[in-house]
């Protein structure tokens, strides 16, 4: 048996979950906040149940095989306790979150640990605890190496694309490059397409272009192509549509927005490259929040 921890078992958690469970021989534990009974997801491949292990106290988890840690970036030093409890020599940490920082956020919170990047393209959402809807198959990507491609076959049973790709780095980037944008919905509340004219698109374009910039000179290749496909389909967005970033803000949770378009300030003044487009929104998003939602 190869036994899997997830800790966060959210829409994306959940939906790795179910589908890691669909093997006889992955013995599943779901990390949570809050107790739950049974994971249902409704995916894009018909319905998928699983009836994994969910614990709430770190004291009740025992060491595992791989450890998938799903939480938001903000809560990444959370899962420390969890760590403690199921670490053990050989244990592979795998980080499913948002940007580009995995490395940098958890060298210092793993110490020695086999880490695992994962960047993730699963989009999915979570009608109540231990059940998910996942809106597309989607693909995840992860590093080429030994862990890499022991990783892929945790996932061989299903429909997901998962592969270890010699530059992780551009992978990620490329999918900021898309994240980015997402600080516009989020602002507004709006999708971009229904309300599109030549300034919005100068603001969407300035986000993607800021990215992309910082992005290179941090060693990832991205073709411009990437900077036009991320305009055309934010030109083309239906009204209600937009990322994990606007469904935050709208349930009032918190938003990831250092890792998001953050880091792209971040990284941009440690390189001289002006990102003043990222930066207006980062403020703006900053002193935002869901005052409408009542805590």
């Amino acid at each position: 048996m190869t036994h899997i921890a997830i800790i966060g078992p959210g829409a994306l958690g959940g939906t790795l979950a179910a589908w890691l469970a669909q093997k006889p021989e992955h013995e599943i534990t779901l990390c949570a906040r809050t107790g739950f009974s049974g994971l249902r997801a409704q995916t894009p491949a018909g319905e998928i149940t699983a009836d994994p292990l969910v614990i709430t106290d770190p004291e009740d988890a025992k060491p595992a095989d791989w450890v998938f840690i799903c939480t938001k970036t903000y809560d990444s030093a959370s899962v420390l306790p969890w760590v403690e409890r199921l670490a053990a020599d050989g244990t592979r940490f795998v980080i499913v979150q948002n940007g580009v920082e995995h490395m940098e956020r958890f060298a210092s919170l793993l110490p020695g640990k086999a880490i695992v990047p994962a960047v993730v393209d699963i989009p999915a959402g979570r009608t109540a605890p231990g059940r998910v809807v996942q809106n597309a198959i989607g693909w995840i990507v992860v590093p080429e190496g030994p862990d890499g491609d022991v990783f892929t076959d945790l996932f061989a049973h299903t429909p997901i694309d998962v592969s270890a790709v010699s530059d992780w780095t551009s992978r990620a980037w490329a999918k900021l490059c898309l994240n980015c944008a997402g600080a516009f919905p989020a602002l507004t509340m709006r999708s971009t397409g229904p309300v599109w004219t030549g300034e919005i698109e100068t603001l969407v374009r300035g986000l993607v272009t800021e990215c992309a910039a910082v992005a290179r000179a941090e060693g990832a290749q991205i073709d411009d192509s990437v900077i036009e496909q991320v305009v055309e389909g934010a030109r083309n967005a239906p009204e209600g549509v937009g990322n994990s970033l606007y469904a935050d803000r709208m349930v009032g949770r918190p938003m990831e927005v250092d890792a998001r378009n953050g880091v792209i300030v971040r990284l941009g003044a440690k390189h001289g490259i002006p990102t003043p487009v990222n930066s207006l929104f980062v403020t703006l998003l900053n002193a935002s929040g869901s005052p409408w939602v009542q805590a």
